[in-house]
């Protein structure tokens, strides 16, 4: 048994019971980092696969935002645990029934046959490049116009986002940026020309 393979079995065990935690701790918090236990577990796998552009996608983008904000929410919230677990037991066989059918699409989709096809060629390997400088370079060449839409469409989201949760308060005070941008330098301060005073109140001669 080679050294790599010895890994994958260490991280793939410590995924398999992050998931588990996930599902049965009845503390959010703790449910929460255990998530974030199993997708650090998840992308050491994927770097020894030599799939570096994916692990440290999910490494910086879910384990340090995502996840983040999740815990920030679920630590910000009252949320009582039992009320939320109500039902869990009643609705179970309806859960289990909705994942067998999913794998079941799942299996029907990729196909029993397709699993036992070879994958194709490594094209970063055969390129002679890491995984990171190969689709750095395919998505600044052959995919930069859908890289750029997906650009637009986040930002467009993240607009309407802030459009859509926008209050107007009475009552708060706020920067007027019309008045910000007309001020002058002349005008920002002003000069008080004023006699002198001693100490006991009386002007100076």
């Amino acid at each position: 048994m080679t050294l790599q393979l010895l890994a994958f079995y260490f991280f793939a065990f410590f995924a398999v019971l992050g998931a588990l935690m996930v599902i049965s701790l009845r503390n959010p918090v703790h449910a929460v980092l255990s998530l974030v236990l199993t997708f650090f577990s998840i992308a050491c796998i994927w770097m020894l696969m030599e799939a570096e552009f994916l692990a440290l996608a999910l490494i910086v983008v879910y384990v340090g935002a995502v996840m983040v904000l999740f815990l920030f929410v679920v630590m910000m919230l009252d949320i009582r645990v039992a009320t939320a677990r109500e039902g869990f037991i009643r609705h179970l066989p309806v859960g289990i029934g909705v994942a067998a059918i999913m794998l079941a699409e799942m299996v029907a989709l990729i196909g029993v046959r397709a699993m036992r096809v070879a994958p194709p060629p490594d094209p970063a390997a055969v390129a002679g490049e890491s995984n990171v400088a190969w689709i750095g370079r395919a998505l600044y060449t052959q995919y930069l116009l859908p890289f750029e839409v997906a650009a637009l469409i986040l930002t467009v989201g993240i607009v309407a986002a802030v459009a859509l949760t926008l209050r107007h308060r009475s009552g708060v005070r706020h920067q007027d940026v019309s008045r910000q941008v007309a001020a002058s330098a002349t005008g920002r301060v002003r000069l008080v020309s004023m006699p002198a005073e001693r100490g006991d109140g009386g002007a100076k001669p």
